[in-house]
């Protein structure tokens, strides 16, 4: 009988651990079968604020598989279409294959600041900037 209540606790221990490692495995498995999540990431546009088309860009952000390269790209298309659907204060829909948001914020007679959002599938490119007017 002793000897049974020393098993006992190993038998159960053992089984705990096993478990414990099956579900260890599955998860592993279950992540190997997901793509690798992408972070956000912003990018340094240090020096090139005012270069990119409009007065100011404050800030360019990046996820789901965006460079900051095509960003900078999109964020000067996105300015170029707002221009020509009705100048400085012109709004644009989608450019570069990507459909855009826009939410302009802070709007005062000279200037306004804006947040747009573009998508494109899991692609997203976030750019923030004042635009004098």
């Amino acid at each position: 009988m002793s000897a049974l209540r020393w098993i006992r606790p190993l038998l159960l221990t053992g089984a705990v651990a096993g478990a414990l490692v099956a579900v260890g495995a599955q998860s592993a498995i279950s992540s190997a079968a997901q793509p690798p999540a992408r972070a956000a990431s912003s990018c340094n546009i240090s020096g090139r604020e005012e270069s990119l088309g409009p007065t100011y860009v404050t800030y360019i952000g990046v996820s789901g598989g965006a460079s900051c390269k095509q960003a900078e790209k999109l964020v000067r298309a996105f300015y170029k279409c707002r221009v020509k659907h009705g100048g400085v204060a012109g709004h644009c829909s989608g450019v570069e294959g990507f459909h855009c948001s826009e939410d302009r914020y802070a709007t005062i007679a000279v200037q306004y600041d804006s947040h747009v959002l573009c998508t494109r599938g899991h692609e997203r490119i976030r750019h923030d900037y004042t635009q004098f007017t």
